[in-house]
């Protein structure tokens, strides 16, 4: 069940490192931000916006999404910290895991958390659903635009099966992972599946996006089913391209999953 949203918000991107969102969620009084690789970028945000910081959502260990924590933490010693319970860290925190509901009271939100391992093993995703909105999803490294993140420690299996307990979520979930890495898995799913009609046209879109050095992201469930590899393992073009006719969809996954890891 995902939790019920209320409450006017916004979503804005911080940029961050190379090709890093930090999304800062706020209601013009305070704010969430979901993992803060840098803090410089954090703190400027707030200071300019007049923001205080009330939650981190963490969703996994990774130096890219937990580096801006300690500094965070200092700016604002009350910050209430949420990260995965089959994680370590060296800061407080409230562990987090399947089913598990964060509420944040300053915000009127709830957000209902996700086990999703395959990136990490203890990797977990925030959802919520707000009462006249789309859902969202903060999903981490799990779920890109159209790909998904690298699997370690060989855990494919797994990170199949989160990106099909995410596929089930609303289509017009709106995704906000934390990589600008869009128009490169464009490519890449392009050289899998050249006659599907809608990633070229969101390749066309995407590219003009960036050419205008504007996000791609939120995308959302629906556009991911329809042009995203790792979602379609059962496509007819991708299994004949990949030379995968008698495998499974799992399989399949993992052999285009190794593809784009030396694409």
């Amino acid at each position: 069940m995902i939790a019920a949203m209320q409450h006017n918000i916004e979503i804005i991107p911080i940029p961050a490192f190379e090709n890093n969102y930090i999304w800062l969620i706020h209601n013009g009084k305070d704010a969430i931000v979901v993992d803060p690789g840098d803090a410089n970028p954090v703190i400027e945000t707030l200071t300019r916006l007049g923001l205080t910081l009330n939650s981190i959502l963490i969703t996994h260990h990774h130096h890219d999404h937990i580096g801006g924590v300690t500094a965070l933490l200092i700016q604002f010693p009350d910050c209430v910290i949420y990260a995965p319970a089959l994680e370590r860290y060296s800061f407080k925190h409230i562990q987090v895991c399947q089913s598990d509901v964060v509420v944040i009271d300053a915000l009127n939100l709830q957000f209902t958390v996700l086990d999703v391992p395959g990136h990490t093993i203890g990797h977990v995703a925030y959802v919520a659903e707000p009462a006249n909105d789309s859902p969202i999803l903060f999903c981490g490294d799990v779920l890109f635009g159209a790909g998904c993140g690298r699997v370690f420690d060989n855990h494919y299996i797994e990170a199949y099966l989160s990106l099909q307990k995410l596929a089930t979520l609303p289509p017009t979930t709106k995704i906000y992972c934390t990589h600008e890495y869009t128009l490169n898995n464009i490519q890449f799913a392009l050289t899998l599946e050249p006659n599907n009609q809608a990633l070229q046209t969101r390749h066309l879109a995407t590219q003009q996006l960036r050419k205008n050095q504007v996000p791609t992201l939120p995308s959302n469930i629906a556009l991911e089913l329809a042009t995203n590899p790792f979602l379609r393992c059962t496509s007819q073009e991708i299994i004949a391209s990949i030379q995968a006719l008698n495998e499974t969809p799992e399989r399949v996954f993992t052999l285009i999953r190794k593809l784009k890891d030396g694409y």
